[in-house]
Formats: structure tokens, C-alpha cells, sequence
């Protein structure tokens, strides 16, 4: 494929549905790490190009654990993808964070259990560095898109990303909030790691659907409240894409984009060949 990809979005089917573009292409990508979510639906905004991909599959019918991450953020990398925006739900940690709200979350918190965490192993090792997940250039220009759709924003917070998928006990949620948490979600984590090491901006749009089950005068988070808010936020997530489309900026700087340059740690000479091939859209500028 030789067309320029501006931006990728991963979300839901209110996204890749979205008016007011003109559609392109639909692919399926091969990856070394199997199937995508979904086909990769690109269509064209404002003069760019922009990649939608349903991180749970057009219909909603893949759990967060069974997300192929690895798989998806791959396939957007062979397209030439650079950036990355992901929409999600998530719950509220925090009293002054309300459904209805977007945060764009500075920090994350990995504590799941069962993944695929990184694209490394089988001969070749990174350390890549994390200690901000999110992309500092993405996330400013996602925050000035979303305050000019005028929506209630926070443009920082801990996300904790849990395994899924049932929702916390409430002795769980009031953990996490003595920990520090903003909001807590599920598809984060690794979502974001992956993207690092595919030297790829990441930064999230998340919504607040609820408050969690640690909020002693609200009702415990269900479906039917998750699939209401983000309903009724699906208008504002398509006016801030739109938004940052317009706005995105290739010329600011960022460091995202060169991650591996002082992660890979083994030797060249060491590292299968298999192992070679399987990473050399990830790699190959370092070997």
C-alpha cells in the first residue's frame, strides 16, 4: 500500500462509521502474529488519510483479554502508521471525574495478567523506555481537539487497565483509589507498550461511562450504562477526530519515533533469523 496514513484510530463501530469522510479501502493485513480485530477501514478527512480499526471486531464479540494487541498495532505499523489515537469507555476512580466526561490520561498502570506484552523475545531482547506511555505531542494535540468540540475534559490521570472481563469488586476499585488511580479501564495495557515499541505516538480518548462500584451513592457500573454514555458520547468523539485531523501536526517533535534506539540490547550476530524477518518493520533501521 503507498498511500500516506495521517493518523490511526482504534475504537468502536461509531467511529469507522463516521460522516463526513470519503472511504478508500477496507484491509486485512497478514501479521506474524495472526488476524487483526477487524479489517482496517481507511478513509479520507479534511485531505487526510485516516486507518479505523474495531479493537473488539465489528460487533463487539472479543473479549480485552482475547485481543490480538500484538496483531493489531503490527498491521497499522505496516501501513506506515505513526500515530495513534485509541477510544475507549472507562470508569471513574475519582469523584470529580463524572460520566460524561473525556479524560486523556497521562499515565497508565498495567495489571493484567494473562497477555502478550511485547513484540520481543525468541532471540532478540528490548527494554524499551515507558515512563510516560502516552506520546506528550499526541495527547497536547488531542486535548486542543477535544476543547474545541467544548467537551468536559481532565487532560491528565492514572489509568489502570484491570484484566477483564468482569468488572472490579468494590474492594478492588477502593484499592485502586488509595493507589492513586484516575480511572480504570480494560484495553490500555499493552496496548500502548506495543505501540512504543513499534516507535509509534499513542495517546488515549477516554470516556467516562460510570463510577466504577466504590461510589457509595451511584449504581455499580453494568452493559446497559457502559453502551448508554458511549452512545451519547459517540458525537463528541467524532467531533474531536475531526478535530485533530485538522490540526495534527507531523512537525512537532517527539522522541516516540525513535523508542529502539537504545533499547535493543542483543547482539546482532546473535539473533535468529526467523526472529529477524518476523520484527524487520520494527528493526530493521537498527540492524
Amino acid at each position: 500500500m503507498k498511500m500516506k496514513i495521517d493518523l490511526a484510530i482504534i475504537g468502536g463501530s461509531g467511529l469507522y462509521k463516521m460522516d463526513g469522510g470519503n472511504f478508500i479501502q477496507e484491509l486485512q493485513i497478514p501479521t506474524p502474529f495472526g488476524n487483526t480485530s477487524s479489517p482496517i477501514m481507511v478513509s479520507e478527512f479534511e485531505g487526510k488519510n485516516v486507518a479505523f480499526l474495531a479493537r473488539h471486531g465489528i460487533g463487539h464479540f472479543i473479549n480485552p483479554t482475547e485481543v490480538n494487541y500484538r496483531a493489531n498495532i503490527y498491521a497499522l505499523k505496516f501501513l506506515g502508521v505513526s500515530k495513534v489515537v485509541s477510544v475507549s469507555a472507562c470508569g471513574s476512580l475519582r469523584e470529580d471525574y463524572k460520566p460524561g466526561e473525556i479524560v486523556i490520561p497521562d499515565q497508565l498502570f498495567d495489571f493484567t495478567k494473562k497477555r502478550d506484552y511485547s513484540f520481543f523475545g525468541e532471540g532478540l531482547v528490548s527494554h524499551v523506555g515507558v515512563a510516560d506511555p502516552f506520546c506528550p505531542t499526541l495527547r497536547h494535540q488531542l486535548i486542543n481537539a477535544v476543547k474545541k468540540v467544548g467537551a468536559t475534559q481532565h487532560e491528565n490521570g492514572a489509568l489502570i487497565t484491570i484484566e477483564g472481563p468482569r468488572f472490579s469488586t468494590k474492594s478492588e476499585s477502593n484499592v485502586f483509589r488509595q493507589w492513586g488511580m484516575s480511572i480504570i479501564g480494560m484495553t490500555a495495557s499493552p496496548e500502548a507498550f506495543l505501540a512504543r515499541e513499534a516507535e509509534m505516538c499513542y495517546a488515549t480518548m477516554a470516556h467516562v461511562t460510570d463510577y466504577d462500584v466504590w461510589h457509595t451513592t451511584e449504581e455499580p457500573v453494568t452493559v446497559e450504562m457502559v453502551v448508554r454514555t458511549l452512545l451519547a458520547n459517540t458525537a463528541v468523539a467524532q467531533q474531536s477526530i475531526i478535530e485533530l485531523i485538522k490540526t495534527i501536526d507531523d512537525s512537532e517533535s517527539c522522541t516516540c519515533q525513535n523508542a529502539l534506539a537504545n533499547a535493543l540490547i542483543t547482539d546482532h550476530n546473535a539473533i535468529p533469523m526467523e526472529t529477524k524477518e518476523r520484527l524487520q518493520i520494527l528493526v530493521e533501521k537498527y540492524l
